[in-house]
């Protein structure tokens, strides 16, 4: 990683990126040792040349939901067979907005321990199946939530010496506007988060243009389900999450690439 970089400098180990919202190509000229691709259905999954491409100058980790179809280890695995060679892997349940009913009712817990059978160093998502992601022994892979931290010196005090990725949504930005507009509906999601909004008229309203407590709800939230802040200010976060236990930071550009550029 280059000392010099706006990644570097905000402590950040790899980048996520959502292929539905830009050119994962594009990703060639992060200064980044790992990049992370998110699953956002089948349409989206980057081609093999281009999965290449990336994994030619950097490690490449795919995230593919072991319940979908073309990912499925004890189905049908088609996709998963035409990665290429470099792909690392990140096994995943499946977010249930990209799978279909019957996809849904599969169990995870057998796919998870096929999957890690045939690849062995893989990530294991941990969202909504905690316990078996543990059970697993592979790298869990976290979202960043206001408990994560609590969890992480849990889980060193209790011995585990596993690696620990968070991700989390990051904005190199110190703007309350510019925070909202980036992770504003992101946080807003959160079941705390929702649950502590005002039930005002205004709940929709989780943007830039969201005004009193509502606004304050949802400032407060970024800073608990998200990476913001000067670079400085992201870096006191990742350094702290390394503290606590975490051996890697995973931070997708929630605001623009640009800014990760440099």
């Amino acid at each position: 990683m280059l000392t010099t970089s706006s990644v570097a400098r905000a402590g950040l180990d790899a980048i996520a990126l959502k292929p539905a919202e830009c050119a994962v190509e594009r990703a060639a000229s992060l200064p980044v040792e790992t990049i992370a691709i998110d699953y956002e259905g089948h349409d989206h999954v980057p081609d093999r040349r281009t999965l290449e491409a990336l994994s030619a100058d950097a490690t490449v980790r795919l995230t593919t939901p072991v319940r979908a179809d073309g990912f499925d280890p004890l189905g049908d695995d088609s996709l998963a067979a035409e990665l290429p060679a470099g792909v690392e892997r990140i096994l995943v349940a499946g977010h249930p907005a990209y799978l279909t009913d019957d996809e849904r009712n599969r169990a995870v817990a057998p796919r998870l321990g096929a999957a890690l059978e045939t690849n062995p160093d893989s990530w294991v998502g941990t969202e909504s199946v905690e316990r078996i992601a543990m059970a697993t022994g592979a790298t869990q892979y976290d979202l960043l939530s206001r408990t994560t931290m609590r969890e992480l010196r849990a889980l060193r005090a209790a011995t585990f010496d596993g690696d620990i990725a968070v991700y989390a949504p990051t904005v190199l930005a110190d703007e309350d506007d510019a925070i909202l507009d980036a992770v504003g509906d992101y946080v807003a999601r959160r079941r705390p988060v929702a649950a502590a909004l005002p039930d005002d008229g205004d709940e929709d309203i989780t943007d830039s243009r969201a005004t009193g407590r509502t606004r304050e709800v949802l400032l407060a939230a970024a800073e608990d389900y998200a990476l913001v802040g000067t670079e400085a200010a992201v870096r006191e976060q990742t350094d702290a999450l390394r503290e606590a236990g975490a051996t890697t930071v995973v931070g997708y550009p929630a605001r623009e690439l640009e800014a990760f550029l440099e």
